[in-house]
C-alpha cells in the first residue's frame, strides 16, 4: 500500500505540481475579483479550503501506491454508477442551475458526476489493462462501451450534456491510446452521424437554442445569447494588457452572468487581457505536457491509461470552457479546471493530479 523508497522522490514531478499550485492560485484570485461586487469572500475560503484539502490528498496519494487503487476498480466503478443512480433519484439544482446534477447530505451539497469521472477512468484503466490482450475482440469492445455507457447516460439523463460529452471525450482518448483498432472508431463514427437525428430530438428546447446562438450569435443577445455577448465583450474589451485587476467593467459591475464558474476565462480576458490568458494556456500546456510524458514513461498499461485520461479530461474542460467564452464553441456549462469555482471539482482534479504524480514516483520509466 506504501511502499515509497527514497530514490523515488527524484521521479516526483515537481513541474507539474508547481504548475498546478500556480494555476490554484491564479484561480482563487480570479475568484476574488469575479465575486468582489457581491460577496464577502465567502467563495474564495471555499476555494482556498478545497485547494489546501487537495494538496493535503496530493500527498497522500504520492505516498499511495497507486496499484493499491487498481485493486478496488470494481467497487469504485460500482459507488460512481450508485451515486449518478442517486442524483437520478433525489438530485436537486433544476430551479437554481437548470439540471438536478447535485445531492444533498445534511448540509453538504456535491456534484456526484465530477466524482463518477475519476471513477469511470480509473476502472476502464484497470479493466481494460486486465484484457489488453483481447482489446480488440468485439466482444471485449462491446463490454467496455457498455460498461461505459451506462453512467454516461445516467449523466445525459440528469439532463448534463457538457459532462457527457467529457465522458464520451476521454474514453475514447483511452481506447485509442489502448491500441484499438482503427476500424472501430469508424464504425463508432458512423453510427455518431447515423445517431444525429436521434440525438437532436432528445435535446432539451434551451439546449437546442444554445445551438442555435452558437451558430448566429445575434440571433438572441438578450436572452440565449446574452452569456456569450456578454463574455466576448468582456474578453475584446481587455485588449492586449486588460483593464486591470478588481477593473473591468463587465466584471464588477455584473454584466457577466456566472463570472466566477462557468465564464471565468472572460473575468481573466478582461482584467488581465491576452497576456493573461495567453500565461493560463502556458500554464495548461505545461501541466498537460507533464501529465502524457508521466503517462509515456509508466511501466505499466494501468497507470499509462489512468494518466491519459486524467489528461483528456483536463484538455476537454479546457478546450470547450476557453472556445464557449470566445465563441468557439456552444457553451455547455463545462468548468475551467482550477481556476472556476467548485469546491467538489477543485478537490476531485487535484486528487487526479496526485494519483498521477503516484504514477510518476512508483513506476520507473521504460528505457526505450
Amino acid at each position: 500500500m506504501f511502499n515509497l523508497k527514497k530514490k523515488s522522490f527524484k521521479r516526483f514531478d515537481l513541474a507539474l505540481f508547481i504548475t498546478v499550485l500556480l494555476l490554484c492560485i491564479y484561480g482563487i484570485v480570479m475568484i476574488k475579483s469575479a465575486t468582489l461586487s457581491f460577496d464577502t469572500n465567502r467563495h474564495v475560503k471555499v476555494q482556498a479550503i478545497s485547494t489546501i484539502l487537495g494538496v493535503i490528498a496530493i500527498v497522500f496519494f504520492v505516498l499511495l501506491d497507486y496499484q493499491f487503487i487498481g485493486k478496488f476498480y470494481i467497487p469504485i466503478y460500482v459507488i460512481s454508477v450508485g451515486l449518478l443512480v442517486a442524483v437520478a433519484l433525489f438530485g436537486i439544482g433544476a430551479e437554481q442551475w437548470g439540471s438536478d446534477s447535485w445531492l444533498k447530505i445534511g448540509g453538504f451539497v456535491f456534484q456526484p458526476a465530477e466524482i463518477a469521472k475519476v471513477g469511470i477512468i480509473i476502472f476502464l484503466a484497470k479493466y481494460i489493462d486486465k484484457n489488453k490482450n483481447e482489446i480488440n475482440q468485439p466482444l471485449t469492445v462491446l463490454k467496455i462501451l457498455a460498461l461505459a455507457g451506462i453512467p454516461i447516460l445516467l449523466i445525459a439523463k440528469q439532463p448534463d450534456f457538457g459532462t457527457a460529452v467529457v465522458v464520451v471525450f476521454f474514453v475514447v482518448v483511452m481506447l485509442f491510446a489502448a491500441g484499438i483498432d482503427w476500424k472501430y472508431i469508424g464504425y463508432a463514427f458512423l453510427i455518431g452521424i447515423i445517431s444525429l437525428p436521434i440525438l437532436w430530438f432528445s435535446l432539451k428546447p434551451y439546449q437546442r437554442d444554445r445551438i442555435f446562438t452558437f451558430l448566429d450569435p445575434e440571433r438572441d443577445t438578450s436572452g440565449t445569447g446574452y452569456q456569450a455577448m456578454q463574455s466576448r465583450i468582456a474578453i475584446g474589451s481587455g485588449k492586449v494588457f486588460g483593464r486591470g485587476l478588481f477593473q473591468g467593467t463587465q466584471t464588477q459591475y455584473n454584466y457577466l452572468p456566472e463570472k466566477q464558474t462557468d465564464f471565468i476565462f472572460a473575468v481573466v480576458g478582461e482584467e488581465l487581457g491576452l497576456i493573461g490568458g495567453l500565461i493560463l494556456i502556458l500554464l495548461y500546456f505545461i501541466m498537460l505536457f507533464r501529465l502524457i510524458m508521466i503517462a509515456r514513461n509508466s511501466k505499466d498499461t494501468f497507470g499509462s491509461l489512468m494518466v491519459i485520461g486524467f489528461a483528456a479530461m483536463f484538455l476537454i474542460h479546457i478546450w470547450e470552457n476557453i472556445g464557449m467564452t470566445i465563441g468557439l464553441m456552444p457553451i455547455t456549462g463545462i468548468p475551467l479546471p482550477f481556476m472556476s469555482y467548485g469546491g467538489t471539482f477543485q478537490l476531485v482534479n487535484l486528487i487526479c493530479i496526485g494519483m498521477a504524480l503516484s504514477v510518476g514516483v512508483h513506476k520507473e520509466g521504460l528505457n526505450f
